[in-house]
C-alpha cells in the first residue's frame, strides 16, 4: 500500500489571479439573478491582473503587493453590494459568496485556505519532489497484490491526513472488494509510522536495514516498492494526473475508475497474449495435418 496525490484540473493558486477569479464568478451570479451592481470593475481589474503579473516578473514585489491590494477592494466592495442588495441570496450565490469572504481574508500563513473558486475543497500537499514542490488535489491510498501488482483499492482521502492515518479505511475498502476476505499481510513504507491499526492484518513498516528480520519477510518488504512504477502508470495513463470531475465524489471516483482502468489493461493484454498464442499453435497443427496429408496422397507413407 501507498498514497499518491491526485491533483485537480485547477490552474496554479496567485493571490492576484484567485481574487480576480472570485470577482468575476460574484459579478456573473449576480447577472444571472438580475441583481444591479453599482459597478463590476471588469476593466480596471483586468489591467490590475496585467500589471501584478509583470511586477512579479520584474521582483517589484511592492508594486505587485499593491496591485494585490486593490483587487482585493474591488472584492470586497462587490461583496458587500450584493449583500445590500439582495440579503436573501439563494444557495448558490450564499455558497459563492462564502467562497470569496474567506479568499478574501484569507492570509499566507493560513490552515486551509481556498485554492479554487469552483473547487473549494482542494489542498495544498507537499511530497518532497524536487522537481514538484507543491501539489493541489487530495491523497490517494492505493493497494496492489504483491504478484502481479494487480489493484484492487484506490480511496481518495480529503483532508490531507498523515499516511498512517489512511491505512484504516483503505483495508476497509480492500475489505469490502476482495471475495477471499482481508490480506493477511500488508506491506508500507516508513510514511506509515505511527499509523495506529488494530485490526487483525499484519502490518510490515519497511525500514532501512534488515536487522533481525527473516530473509523471507525481507524480500517481501523490498518487494513493496514494486507499487511506485504502477501508480506511474495510473497517473501518465489512466488519468490521475488530473481529476477533471467535480467535488469530492468525483475525486472518489476517478481514483476508483483509474485503478479499474488499469486491471482492464492488463486483462486485455493477457487475453491478446493467450489468443496470439492459440492461433500459433493451431496455424502450426494445421500446416502438420496438411504435411501428412501430402506425403500420403503422393507416396502413400504418413510419417
Amino acid at each position: 500500500m501507498d498514497t499518491t496525490v491526485q491533483e485537480k484540473d485547477i490552474r496554479f493558486p496567485t493571490d492576484a489571479r484567485l481574487v480576480d477569479r472570485a470577482r468575476k464568478r460574484l459579478v456573473k451570479a449576480a447577472e444571472q439573478a438580475g441583481i444591479a451592481l453599482r459597478q463590476n470593475y471588469n476593466r480596471k481589474s483586468k489591467h490590475l491582473v496585467k500589471q501584478q503579473s509583470r511586477y512579479a516578473h520584474t521582483r517589484q514585489m511592492k508594486r505587485a503587493q499593491g496591485c494585490t491590494r486593490k483587487l482585493r477592494t474591488y472584492l470586497g466592495r462587490v461583496i458587500r453590494d450584493i449583500e445590500r442588495k439582495h440579503p436573501a441570496p439563494g444557495e448558490d450565490l450564499r455558497s459563492l459568496l462564502q467562497t470569496a469572504k474567506r479568499i478574501l481574508t484569507q492570509q499566507r500563513q493560513d490552515t486551509h485556505k481556498i485554492y479554487s473558486v469552483h473547487e473549494p475543497e482542494v489542498e495544498c500537499i507537499s511530497k518532497g519532489k524536487a522537481h514538484k514542490r507543491y501539489e493541489f488535489g487530495c491523497k490517494v491510498s492505493v493497494a496492489a497484490t504483491s504478484r502481479g501488482g494487480w489493484f484492487f483499492g484506490a480511496r481518495a482521502i480529503h483532508g490531507n491526513p498523515y499516511d498512517g492515518h489512511t491505512l484504516t479505511e483503505a483495508l476497509s475498502q480492500v475489505e469490502r472488494i476482495t471475495i477471499t476476505g482481508p490480506p493477511h499481510h500488508v506491506f508500507v513504507d516508513m510514511g506509515y509510522r505511527g499509523h495506529g491499526y488494530t485490526g487483525d492484518v499484519q502490518v510490515h513498516v519497511d525500514r532501512r536495514r534488515r536487522g533481525r528480520t527473516p530473509r523471507s519477510l525481507w524480500r517481501w518488504m523490498k518487494r513493496r516498492a514494486a507499487i511506485e512504477p504502477g501508480i506511474g502508470h495510473l497517473k501518465r495513463e489512466h488519468r490521475m494526473d488530473h481529476s477533471r470531475l467535480k467535488g469530492m465524489e468525483g475525486d472518489r471516483i476517478n481514483a476508483i475508475l483509474c485503478a479499474a482502468g488499469m486491471n482492464f489493461r492488463k486483462l486485455q493484454r493477457f487475453a491478446a497474449a493467450f489468443l496470439r498464442r492459440f492461433l500459433l499453435h493451431y496455424i502450426d497443427g494445421c500446416r502438420l495435418l496438411c504435411c501428412r496429408f501430402d506425403c500420403q496422397v503422393i507416396t502413400g507413407f504418413v510419417p
